[in-house]
């Protein structure tokens, strides 16, 4: 079926950056981050794109991302999936030759995502306050080059993530992300407790904010 790119969506700003979190670290990407957001995490960074934005078409946005010289591409919010049409988005992108990665909180069904987008998926831990909206049906639609990422912010998150693991044998699925919450667990204990307990996993801090802190497009 051929993509309708005269389709719209609710944008919250467009913007070229290094890749801050994910196997991609520190890569040059474009970020779509799509307005709205059904969740509500505590620690969320990023609640400016609950609401506002501009209404563009899948035309207009794909020619906004043509002004930056890179092949990857992040479609991020908020939450995507909140819009259907981010699915139309994402295709469309992958037509033009980019390399996409779409950043979800696990909320929304992703089955019907493009198989060639590399889906970064969060697993709300319990400090988050939203670790029952987590839809772990979306964990059989993951495949190897995929990620799930645990955001963790104390002891209870750290060992709530490591039952995760082992209960849906996660490792062999797909890859996996611990991050810690800034200001919250200090990444050296995180960083000594997946060594300690030898988990085969990614350790990652966000990269955009040790260069940038909290500036808006970075």
């Amino acid at each position: 079926m051929p993509i309708d790119q005269s389709r719209s969506l609710r944008i919250s700003e467009i913007f070229y950056s290094l890749q801050g979190e994910s196997n991609t670290v520190g890569i040059p990407t474009v970020f779509i981050r799509l307005t709205g957001c059904p969740l509500r995490c505590h620690y969320c960074d990023t609640s400016y794109a609950f609401t506002g934005g501009e209404r563009l078409t899948i035309t207009a946005i794909i020619d906004q991302v043509k002004h930056y010289t890179t092949r990857y591409v992040t479609v991020t919010g908020g939450e995507p999936l909140a819009q259907v049409d981010s699915i139309e988005l994402m295709t469309a992108l992958i037509a033009q030759g980019y390399d996409v990665s779409l950043e979800t909180s696990g909320a929304l069904d992703i089955s019907n995502v493009d198989a060639r987008v590399v889906k970064v998926m969060d697993l709300k831990t319990p400090s988050s306050g939203e670790v029952d909206k987590n839809r772990y049906e979306n964990i059989q639609f993951l495949n190897s080059k995929d990620q799930v990422k645990f955001v963790i912010g104390n002891t209870e998150d750290y060992d709530w993530s490591k039952s995760m693991l082992s209960k849906y044998d996660l490792a062999s699925r797909c890859q996996i992300l611990f991050s810690p919450v800034m200001d919250q667990m200090q990444p050296t204990e995180l960083a000594e407790k997946i060594l300690n307990d030898q988990l085969q996993v990614r350790f990652q801090i966000q990269l955009h904010k040790l260069l940038w802190q909290d500036a808006r497009g970075k």
